[in-house]
């Protein structure tokens, strides 16, 4: 299913778009608080805070490789604005090499370093073998990440945040379910919470590979597609760079902060962990609104309305404003 953003009310657009993926980013969200959650109930606390400090590093590599995927999709939805099918599917192709670079590179530079980085960061002696345990088994798995979000963001890009939301429920579900069996069943420690997000992860993209194959012809490529020009991946590379650098030059902040944490022991590792799975919830709501205004102004950008998309940043903001307001009360 697709759907344009360049007709209707951009203020009934914008919230109809939002809520899936609202509740989509959530469920994103609930695969690391529920490794957090069973963890923290079935191995304790130093296994809490191992799984906890490595969330900062998570950030700055998985965060860049999402905000590269967010950047690709951007390009394929000015074409659909523009109704360029052929195009579409050209962006698509480039931003599924940019992807694979993209990933080739993150884990050879962040599975060999992995240990050091959590020394630079003075991880607690008592948590550093958990910690380094978890997250190089995520680092791994970037494959899934990167094509999970590549693929979900491209559905988005063609005006569909329903069908990548059902596909998160799913994987969520499976990685309670997984968790369960590989911490409590197989005895893996921290080790099975990795393992079960990363199979979770790669279903989820399994599941968005399978709906494009049966739902949405406009993105079945030919081997003409494959051979993109140096002009295409130049455009690509133009916008979906420098969103990746922003996710990472934020994660710094947080990098930092881990740092200063880590110096106070295991137990306040735990414990602002805990927390901090509460506060990205509720970050959720306005990184959805930034993401559905990306997917609405770059399609109406490619069908040249861009009086539509000055009114659509303006009820968008007083919509975010609002909207904030309400939940501080």
């Amino acid at each position: 299913m697709t759907k344009k953003m360049t007709e209707g009310s951009p203020a009934k657009l914008i919230v109809m778009f939002t809520i899936p993926l609202l509740i989509g980013n959530i469920f994103q969200q609930l695969y690391s608080m529920v490794d957090t959650l069973i963890v923290g109930r079935t191995l304790g606390v130093n296994a809490l805070a191992a799984v906890g400090c490595t969330g900062s590093i998570n950030f700055l590599i998985l965060g860049f490789a999402m905000g590269v995927s967010a950047g690709l999709a951007i390009i394929t939805a000015q074409r659909f604005g523009a109704k360029d099918e052929k195009g579409v599917r050209r962006s698509v192709a480039s931003g599924a090499w940019i992807s694979l670079m993209v990933t080739v590179v993150l884990t050879a530079v962040s599975v060999p370093m992995t240990r050091k980085i959590l020394e630079l960061l003075n991880t607690p002696p008592e948590i550093i073998d958990g910690a380094y345990d978890y997250i190089v088994i995520i680092f791994w798995g970037i494959i899934a990440c990167m094509l999970f979000n590549f693929l979900s963001n491209i559905i988005r890009a063609l005006g569909d945040s329903r069908t990548p939301l059902l596909f998160l429920v799913i994987a969520c579900v499976l990685n309670i379910i997984l968790d369960f069996a590989f911490i409590l069943g197989g005895g893996m420690g921290v080790a099975g919470a990795a393992w079960a997000t990363i199979i979770s992860q790669m279903v989820s993209a399994l599941l968005c590979l399978w709906y494009i194959k049966k739902k949405l012809p406009i993105l079945h490529l030919t081997k003409d597609d494959w051979k993109v020009s140096a002009w295409d991946l130049k455009q690509h590379f133009r916008i979906s760079m420098p969103m990746g650098f922003q996710m990472s030059i934020i994660a710094i902040g947080a990098v930092v902060l881990q740092f200063v944490l880590n110096g106070l022991g295991s137990a306040a590792v735990a414990a602002f962990s805990a927390a901090q799975r509460i506060d990205q919830i509720a970050g959720q709501p306005m990184n959805s609104f930034g993401t559905t205004m990306a997917t609405y102004a770059a399609q109406n950008y490619g069908a040249g309305r861009i009086d539509r998309i000055k009114k659509g940043v303006l009820q968008c903001s007083l919509i975010s404003v609002g909207f904030s307001i309400a939940v501080g009360f």
